[in-house]
């Protein structure tokens, strides 16, 4: 196969790819709760790291809109969303208790999403000061629970 007839196979799978209908749609739902936060600084803190996932408040990037991208981007916003989602507090299986753990443990943020976005990369005392809010608001796994219980009273901390 010569370089030119390569080169429009490439095209034509590139132009194709961008039919196929997951991860175009770049709507966020409604905010329906949020948890009671300790303080105004953890919301803060977990809106710039982490709200593009796991809240309803998704900053859709230009990248997704463009397949294979726009797939993995769905893929992973979907994904957090059903496991922890701070735009959602009261559901059934919103696993806030984790979050704390998962920060600490290096698991979250994602690896490649930080050279993307480069405002989520927090300071090593910005993450301490995350991880303690993280654990006062949801509590953590192993069943301490937050002051306050938050984790069903729907109050909305916008």
């Amino acid at each position: 196969m010569n370089a030119r007839r390569l080169a429009l196979v490439v095209l034509a799978l590139g132009i194709g790819i961008q039919l196929v209908p997951y991860g175009h749609d770049r709507t966020n739902p409604a905010v329906s709760a949020e948890p009671t936060w300790d303080s105004p600084r953890t919301r803060e803190l977990f809106f710039r790291a982490c709200k593009d996932c796991h809240s309803n408040e998704t900053v859709w990037p230009w990248y997704s809109s463009i397949a294979p991208g726009s797939w993995l981007v769905r893929y992973d916003v979907d994904e957090a969303r059903e496991h922890f989602n701070v735009s959602e507090w009261g559901r059934e299986k919103n696993h806030g208790d984790e979050a704390a753990e998962e920060v600490r443990d290096g698991e979250m943020p994602l690896w490649y999403y930080l050279p993307a976005h480069p405002e989520a990369r927090l300071s090593p005392d910005e993450t301490a000061e995350l991880i303690a809010g993280l654990e006062k608001t949801f509590g953590t796994e192993e069943g301490a629970e937050p002051e306050g219980d938050s984790h069903d009273d729907g109050h909305e901390a916008h």
